[in-house]
């Protein structure tokens, strides 16, 4: 969900977090780096990915320049581009396969017709319980909204 709902101190934290460890790495490109926030308040380094992350996916539709245009944009030397959001809120939910069969969802007309909604479905030609299958992007003007819609979106597909 974006924004994240933590407050502007954490936010500094994981973003010096974030700088310190690509600064180690000498990293190029975009790196996704999952962290966790503990009750505590400590910022926990979950995962570094070397590429565009699932994390960052929301970026297709929310911001002025996604991840993967970043993402080649950084290794091939061209300047970056803004990252600043173009609407207020965006949520991704990953569509997890329920059961062995076919790998495209049933329903998508009808999960497509809620609006703000937009499916990216990865074309595996088949699913098993738990396999991600693709993800939906909801955009809005907050975040519970897109909440409800990435929900009623997940609902209406049938894996």
């Amino acid at each position: 969900m974006v924004p994240a709902k933590i407050s502007q101190k954490t936010e500094k934290k994981a973003k010096e977090i974030a700088k310190k460890t690509m600064e180690f790495l000498k990293g190029a490109g975009v790196f996704g780096i999952e962290m966790f926030l503990t009750k505590d308040d400590e910022i926990l380094i979950n995962e570094i990915a070397p590429r565009v992350h699932n994390s960052g996916h929301y970026s297709i539709e929310a911001t002025v320049t996604s991840q993967f245009e970043q993402h080649i944009r950084a290794i091939t030397g061209l300047p970056l581009g803004s990252t600043e959001m173009i609407i207020h809120s965006a949520v991704m939910k990953n569509i997890l396969a329920t059961k062995d069969g076919p790998g495209m969802p049933k329903g998508i007309s009808q999960a497509l017709m809620i609006p703000g909604v937009s499916l990216h479905i990865y074309g595996k030609r088949d699913s098993r319980p738990e396999r991600k299958m693709g993800h939906i992007t909801v955009i809005g003007n907050n975040v519970t909204e897109c909440f409800k819609k990435a929900n009623l979106a997940r609902k209406a597909l049938i894996i």
